[in-house]
């Protein structure tokens, strides 16, 4: 069965609620699988484990996934730092074109409304232009997309945390969330 590699840093646990959200969407098509992935924070070790929670990914998991989903707080209107320096080190994987062909979409989570959500979407998107990856967004047949008063762009799914990460995934975000992985699964049969 193929698996799409939820790839995602979390600090807070509200991009890691929004991963599962994905996750939800991409298993409830027949026939596709999702595997949960983390990255390390900087400065670990590469023989850390992280206490709970899914693994430390490594590069076997993108050479291995039939998809991506790529997800990262927001920092200054990019992703963080730790999925950067991952997505960085991933050279060897373009060299080769594991990459391309594989769809691909992206998640972020934000403290503020106007704090860089679409701009730190946009920002993990062009690694994965340049991996020959095939980018997918949410269409506007989603209705949430419509309605929504938090998170949850034409760019990939969001959430608005708050300032002191107070807030719960809300309904229109859960949605979307799930709209794209729901996409993102459905791609990935149609390419087979």
């Amino acid at each position: 069965m193929p698996e799409i590699l939820v790839l995602y840093y979390s600090r807070g646990g509200r991009t890691a609620a929004l991963a599962a959200e994905i996750r939800q969407g991409i298993t409830a098509e027949p026939g596709v699988g999702a595997r949960m992935r983390t990255v390390p924070p900087l400065g670990a070790r590469d023989d850390d484990i992280p206490a709970e929670g899914p693994p430390y990914v490594d590069k076997d998991d993108l050479r291995e996934c039939a998809g991506l989903a790529l997800g990262s707080p927001t920092r200054f209107g990019n992703m963080a730092a730790p999925m950067k320096a991952f997505i960085d080190s991933t050279s060897d994987l373009w060299l080769s074109g594991s990459l391309i062909g594989k769809p691909a979409a992206v998640f972020t989570s934000t403290s503020s409304l106007h704090g860089g959500q679409e701009t730190t979407l946009l920002s993990m998107m062009l690694p994965l232009l340049h991996h020959g990856m095939l980018v997918l967004g949410v269409p506007y047949s989603e209705a949430a997309l419509l309605a929504t008063t938090s998170g949850g762009t034409p760019y990939g799914a969001s959430h608005l945390a708050g300032a002191d990460n107070e807030r719960d995934i809300s309904e229109h975000e859960r949605r979307i969330a799930r709209t794209l992985g729901r996409r993102l699964a459905q791609t990935v049969l149609r390419l087979r």
